[in-house]
């Protein structure tokens, strides 16, 4: 069953349109990119502290935010102290982390099915010829596998470690990929059986 990483609440963040979350997480990432300067990113991670405290999560969300990407980070830092130095490789790593928050942070305050009437509504002024219902649907869905193929990977994991192979990269690898596959398989079957094709 396809999940999502909805958190339960009444917040001003919960109640607001997923048009606007999606818009606001848009520019959100394009400023952080675009200006490259310390005192941008330093007020982007303050926004997003600040937004978790106003949905009323805690720190624990937000480390499971940025968890899955931890291995990820590391390497992002390391080859950024290699190739640069230490401020640009902290820099650099601090930014990935406020991105993935953010991203987080509208995933926390919005349901999977909000999604994709907020896509839906991004898109109402695009040209007839674009099919809107496919791209809102396809969106939704990969917003839906991305804690499905983390649970997948927990799952895969804990399994071989109890086999003793869990520093073995190929034995997590083939399952999760075979596991996800098979998924993909069962969702397009359900789409194609409901004419949604």
């Amino acid at each position: 069953m396809l999940t999502d990483l909805y958190i339960p609440g009444d917040s001003l963040l919960h109640r607001a349109r997923p048009a606007w979350k999606l818009a606001i997480l848009f520019l959100y990432c394009t400023a952080l990119f675009v200006v490259t300067h310390p005192a941008v990113l330093t007020v982007g991670i303050l926004l997003v502290a600040l937004g978790y405290g106003a949905a009323g999560l805690s720190p624990r969300d937000a480390f499971t935010a940025i968890r899955p990407a931890l291995f990820v980070l590391v390497i992002i830092f390391a080859a950024q102290l290699w190739l640069a130095d230490l401020t640009m490789a902290i820099y650099v790593t601090l930014r990935l982390i406020a991105l993935l928050m953010a991203a987080a942070l509208v995933t926390y305050t919005t349901r999977a099915s909000e999604f994709t009437e907020g896509i839906l509504a991004l898109l109402s002024r695009a040209p007839a010829w674009v099919p809107k219902d496919k791209i809102a649907l396809a969106m939704s869905l990969v917003w839906r596998f991305i804690p499905l193929i983390r649970a997948q990977f927990d799952e895969v994991r804990e399994a071989q470690r109890a086999r003793g192979l869990e520093r073995n990269m190929l034995a997590l690898v083939v399952p999760l990929v075979v596991r996800t596959l098979k998924t993909a398989d069962e969702v397009a079957e359900a789409i194609t059986a409901r004419s949604l094709d």
